[in-house]
């Protein structure tokens, strides 16, 4: 298959490197032309255009076979995440209807599921995120889902030189919030490339997954675990985790991964944070 990534950066070149594996040709877009040579290297050819600018879009031909949309916006407030996640994909939508491709799957987020009592959710618990740019991001899903894409909810992401609450404890800055009882839901960088594999090989159009590991887990057993093993201190713990500088707020939810693992077929690398931390 011809497969364009569309934010081709730390998710997108982890996916690009398993499908060159799988054989297929694959293309990653990106801003500026800074890592076109790391693409190459992976066997991924680069292309420099920026979806929040149509006009970079333009001179390029669209003729793909599958696409993959996991453009990110690691910095800025709910304005930016307008301009990137829904107008962005709006430009790319609008791109892509001169050579419509086969299928297109969308990396959107856990953080579009509000809940918080910790109860399991699915993809067809209600979604109503209680911050801004939670509803920017569920803006985006229903528009692609409308186009027929499929949405991969992914969860926190962490990997090599990546990882909040690995970061924070290892810098001696993270803390237990109350009873340490919220749960966090993580998956590795390698079972998200994974899961967009499988979601371009098998996935339904017009269908969400989640994509998380298999062990949702409270603050208190994470953060004990990696004192057990590192012989640092459990960090302190605060009282209610104050949520203004959390882009997509704090919420207390156990997602279910049963749908990946059974529609999807695909079975984590890292079924726990205990594998793949």
């Amino acid at each position: 298959m011809r497969v364009l990534i569309v934010g081709c950066g730390y998710i997108g070149q982890a996916v690009g490197e398993q499908l060159v594996q799988l054989g297929h040709q694959v293309w990653g877009m990106r801003r500026t032309p800074d890592s076109h040579r790391l693409l190459q290297q992976l066997g991924i050819r680069p292309i420099a255009a920026d979806i929040t600018r149509p006009e970079t879009l333009a001179p390029l031909t669209a003729s793909y076979d599958w696409v993959v949309h996991c453009v990110s916006s690691s910095h800025g407030g709910a304005e930016d995440y307008r301009r990137v996640y829904l107008d962005g994909s709006k430009n790319l939508l609008n791109w892509l209807t001169q050579a419509p491709p086969k299928k297109v799957v969308y990396t959107s987020s856990t953080s579009v599921y509000g809940q918080s009592d910790g109860e399991w959710v699915d993809e067809s618990s209600l979604t109503e995120p209680g911050t801004e740019t939670g509803r920017i991001l569920l803006q985006t899903e229903r528009l692609l889902l409308g186009a027929g894409a499929v949405v991969l909810r992914v969860a926190g992401i962490y990997g090599p030189g990546r990882g909040y609450w690995v970061k924070q404890f290892l810098a001696g800055q993270a803390r237990i919030e109350g009873k340490g009882e919220r749960f966090l839901n993580m998956i590795h960088r390698e079972d998200v490339a994974g899961a967009v594999v499988a979601a371009l090989e098998r996935g339904a159009a017009g269908q969400v997954y989640n994509a998380v590991d298999d062990e949702p887990v409270s603050q208190r057993v994470f953060f004990q675990w990696l004192s057990d093993r590192s012989g640092r201190p459990l960090p302190q713990s605060v009282g209610e985790m104050e949520t203004g500088n959390r882009k997509r707020g704090v919420t207390n939810k156990q997602v279910s991964n049963r749908r990946l693992r059974s529609e999807l077929g695909y079975a984590p690398k890292y079924p726990t944070f205990r594998e793949g931390v």
